[in-house]
């Protein structure tokens, strides 16, 4: 997205991308903010299909019961869709994978990044949109790092043709919620494989929010068969058998049993360690840093994506307004801290009944929007930004 609106406003733009294969097959299901498409749309970029539309969210409670109902209408897509669509409308002689950043030395009139393979590049702009590992926070913020929230969360994809046809009819086009206590499940559509959405052929994502104490809990979940504990997080083929045994039997004890059976379904779960990121600058010289580089937000509030486009148009608006780069960076990060300060904090409120520990503020938090028609109202909307 920075690239992409860069180079429409002039920029000669290259991408240094640290993975060699090709960016396909990763990530889960995202709400599609109306921030997002229309920064896609200003891109010239279609968006009539980029992702499933649904209209109504519904609360499930631990009998099978439908207890609450509201209209909603939203469109569902995949982290996949939304990169496949911006990676195919950028130069393929600009994007250059395999090339890992080692660190950058920042001039008043240049920066010099190191790559991996042991070259060196000059520019006048260093953007740094390394997630949530950056190696360019790092460098420039070392002591900004993820902070763990007191839980974790499993994902899967599971494909439209598994559904039985009556759990199928009762879930698969809405966003559905249930509330174990202290705890939160929920599912709704997303485009199938290659960003399929022909009835049949589209998948379900599936989130379910459980607490987990960092020294004890947490541990456990990141240690793989031979005993290694992963940090940050643990790639899926690795979870041990006895942590996804566990969370299976937990759904046959806690969940209605439409989503028992929806967990029956799950071939490979993800397991996702929840984290806050807060970084205090977003703007050093000639380097930038944005998305989640820069700010991690939990789930709730659906606006990593979102937020990510925001600063990248930010960015591009600010190089418009100043002619030197420092100055216009200063302007970007003056435009974008606050912002992404409220989106954590927002983040935070809506997650605090899920957390493994809880201050007295947080417990105060959790009462107010725990119950289903705040879990339900106002999960995955950005009405609070414009408020």
């Amino acid at each position: 997205m920075s690239a992409l609106m860069l180079r429409r406003a002039g920029w000669n733009v290259d991408i240094y991308e640290r993975v060699e294969s090709e960016l396909s097959g990763r990530g889960a299901g995202i709400v599609a903010q109306g921030e997002l498409i229309q920064r896609l749309r200003a891109l010239g970029l279609a968006t009539d299909a980029l992702g499933v539309q649904i209209t109504t969210r519904k609360i499930l409670d631990g009998l099978g019961r439908f207890t609450l109902e509201i209209e909603c209408p939203q469109v569902l897509t995949a982290w996949e869709r939304v990169y496949r669509l911006l990676r195919d409308a950028f130069s393929p002689a600009h994007y250059h994978r395999g090339h890992g950043l080692v660190g950058f030395e920042a001039q008043s009139d240049l920066v010099r990044a190191h790559l991996s393979g042991g070259e060196s590049i000059e520019a006048d702009l260093l953007v740094g949109a390394d997630g949530l590992r950056s190696t360019v926070r790092h460098q420039a913020l070392p002591n900004a790092v993820p902070l763990y929230a007191g839980y974790s969360a499993w994902r899967a994809l599971i494909t439209e043709s598994a559904f039985p046809p009556d759990v199928h009819r009762e879930l698969f086009e809405f966003m559905t919620f249930t509330l174990p206590p202290g705890e939160q499940f929920l599912g709704y559509p997303v485009a199938g494989p290659d960003n399929d959405l022909r009835p049949g052929h589209r998948r379900y994502n599936v989130v379910w929010y459980r607490p987990a104490d960092e020294k004890i809990k947490l541990q456990w979940l990141l240690t793989d068969e031979s005993g290694r504990v992963h940090s940050i997080s643990i790639p899926p083929p690795l979870i041990r058998r006895e942590a996804i045994a566990e969370m299976r039997a937990d759904a046959e004890r806690l969940l209605g049993p439409q989503f028992r059976q929806v967990v029956k379904m799950i071939v490979e779960p993800i397991l996702q360690p929840i984290y806050d990121l807060e970084s205090s600058h977003m703007a050093f010289g000639r380097v930038a840093i944005v998305g989640d580089a820069a700010f991690v937000a939990r789930p709730h509030v659906a606006a990593g994506v979102s937020k990510a486009a925001d600063d990248a148009a930010a960015l591009v608006e600010a190089l418009q307004v100043e002619s030197e780069v420092p100055a216009a960076l200063k302007r970007f990060e003056a435009a974008r801290l606050c912002e992404n300060y409220r989106i954590i904090e927002r983040a935070r409120h809506l997650g605090a009944f899920l957390q493994a520990t809880q201050t007295q503020e947080e417990r105060t938090r959790a009462g107010v929007h725990s119950t289903d028609a705040a879990v339900i109202e106002e999960t995955a909307v950005l009405d609070f930004l414009h408020a």
